[in-house]
């Protein structure tokens, strides 16, 4: 596996458009993987993630089973004179995890859950959660199974920071998508490492190809670094 970070140029039309849509994201994230097990395997999947840490400031996170080449983003949304990407080897940190560790993270997510949109309705479709207590619910539910568990604050309350909270509306063809999405910010400790790992390759929840279900680590607590 491998962890890539690029720095759009939000300056530039061909950002406007990827920033724009998901659909647009999607198709140029995997226009990086000439060959298709580079982009999903067995187990493992690419994975992609718009950060902006600071105004006018934009990453692109993927991790991904093959090696991207993302020259094409560089020469559409980069700096083609001064700066590409950069991409490191994932697995070596994915062999250190281990039941017991702490570390920070951060994902963005697509909390949501199916229903019928009235008593009469045959069919079933995905609603997403829009309130916090909602979306903060939707994560703690799943984290035993994903192998960690939110790591609690003094007060009692998870370390969990709720932020980037929207609804997306955009097409893919001729279809409407609408999406909700979150960005979770946290403290974590991996209680099973095996799933861990999974979760890490695999995602989490819906909407992988438009964005969600990336989860980053950092160092806490003098862990090591995850990125």
């Amino acid at each position: 596996m491998f962890l890539t970070r690029f720095q759009i140029n939000p300056a530039r039309r061909g950002a406007r458009k990827l920033l724009s849509s998901p659909q647009a994201m999607h198709a140029a994230v995997r226009a990086a993987f000439p060959a298709s097990d580079d982009y999903e395997r067995p187990g493992s999947r690419t994975l992609w993630r718009l950060d902006t840490p600071a105004t006018a400031t934009v990453y692109l996170y993927i991790t991904s089973p093959g090696r991207p080449d993302l020259t094409h983003l560089v020469e559409q949304a980069g700096w083609p004179t001064t700066a590409t990407w950069d991409t490191r080897e994932y697995d070596p940190l994915l062999g250190t995890l281990q039941p017991g560790q702490r570390w920070a993270f951060r994902l963005t997510a697509n909390p949501a859950h199916s229903g019928r949109k009235t008593a009469e309705a045959k069919e079933t479709q995905r609603f997403g959660y829009v309130r916090e207590s909602e979306q903060e619910q939707w994560l703690l539910r799943r984290a035993t199974r994903l192998g960690f568990a939110v790591a609690t604050q003094r007060d009692g309350r998870p370390n969990l920071r709720l932020h980037h909270r929207r609804t997306l509306s955009f097409s893919r063809g001729a279809y409407p998508v609408t999406l909700t999405t979150v960005t979770y910010d946290g403290i974590l400790e991996v209680t099973d490492g095996e799933a861990f790992r999974a979760t890490l390759t695999g995602g989490i929840g819906h909407a992988k190809a438009y964005g969600c279900g990336l989860l980053t680590l950092a160092a806490a607590e003098g862990a090591t670094a995850g990125r």
